[in-house]
């Protein structure tokens, strides 16, 4: 018997509050969102958390706390005022 497990749409995986990204990041999730048509990602490398335009290494910036990563400059804006309103693609847990 074969079982089919659909994608979650870009609505279902959002972050409705920062507390849930937080919670995500925090717990080891890996997130991959876009903010005007650029891709970010979040990964967890050496048991740090690392954001960056993705296939842009100097624009990484290495976090020890979600509310490190919260910090993270995208056009002049902290990932924190943005996070509930950017398009999830991808994200762990």
């Amino acid at each position: 018997m074969n079982t089919i497990v659909h994608a979650n749409t870009p609505e279902e995986n959002r972050f409705e509050t920062i507390s849930e990204f937080k919670w995500c990041v925090d717990c080891g999730g890996e997130v991959e969102f876009e903010w005007k048509g650029t891709l970010y990602t979040i990964t967890h490398p050496e048991g740090m958390i690392n954001i960056s335009e993705a296939w842009k290494p100097e624009t990484e910036k290495w976090c020890a706390t979600a509310d490190e990563a919260l910090e993270y400059m995208i056009d002049g804006v902290r990932l924190r005022e943005i996070i509930t309103q950017v398009e999830v693609k991808a994200r762990t847990i």
